[in-house]
């Protein structure tokens, strides 16, 4: 395991600047959880070699599929998130390597045989990630309803310890925002972590020369270099692409 303490010493300190010697300011003190999700994801960056893959993905006729199940089921209306979940429990019981952590001592693989996704939410006091347990025998309904719950409680400062820990894998969509990619930051100890942005439309070759418009989700996968290939992590997209593809994806 990297020394963390003997690392940040070798890097030049940041020299203390008085900023109101250039104009007025403002100082704000962090909240408890931003301060500690600083702390875990300055020594997630620093420790892991990270690479991120970005890629289009197709979804189509997944969101054909959504706007097909929203407006037959309104009480049970689905974001783009539930299918992604369940193509991305497919996608890594197809490489095992990404349901992984890396054991202390970096020597030995710990591959996870259970499928528990975690989703980044944005509350009042910072980043939460908390966990959505057993997605592999969760219905998608079942699914929307674990994240809402759980978003709930993470934006009413109800979630445990025990609700942000043992994960797979983590998500984290901005497609409420917009933007066309980022870097997700790896949530230790997992190896890998699926960035998502909004839906858009793209014009491509049809197959009778002319022009198709496609739906397509900008995915940004960040992995952790020690663990996984770029060949690897351009596989996975491109086998979660294919589920999200898939007819039985709402069955």
């Amino acid at each position: 395991m990297t020394d963390v303490p003997a690392l940040l010493a070798k890097l030049a300190p940041t020299a203390p600047v008085d900023f109101a010697a250039f104009g007025a300011v403002e100082e704000v003190k962090l909240s408890r959880i931003q301060t500690l999700a600083a702390g875990f994801l300055g020594r997630n960056w620093v420790t892991i070699p990270h690479v991120t893959h970005h890629d289009d993905v197709d979804v189509t006729h997944c969101e054909a599929m959504r706007a097909e199940w929203n407006a037959r089921t309104p009480e049970s209306k689905l974001t783009i998130l539930s299918p992604l979940i369940r193509a991305l429990v497919a996608s890594l019981r197809a490489f095992p390597r990404f349901n992984a952590s890396l054991k202390e001592g970096g020597d030995t693989l710990v591959l996870k045989k259970y499928f528990n996704i975690g989703v980044a939410v944005e509350s009042p006091v910072g980043l939460l990630v908390p966990v959505v347990t057993g997605c592999d025998s969760k219905s998608l309904t079942e699914i929307a309803a674990s994240i809402a719950a759980l978003a709930a409680k993470a934006r009413g400062k109800g979630l445990s310890m025990a609700e942000m820990s043992g994960s797979s894998i983590s998500v984290s969509s901005l497609g409420h925002l917009g933007g066309t990619g980022f870097t997700p930051i790896i949530n230790a100890p997992d190896v890998a972590i699926l960035g998502v942005t909004a839906v858009r439309e793209i014009a491509c070759k049809a197959k009778d020369g002319g022009i198709a418009w496609r739906k397509m989700l900008p995915v940004s996968l960040s992995y952790d270099h020690r663990v996984i290939n770029g060949a690897d992590a351009a596989r996975f997209v491109r086998h979660l692409a294919g589920e999200l593809q898939s007819a039985t994806l709402f069955d």
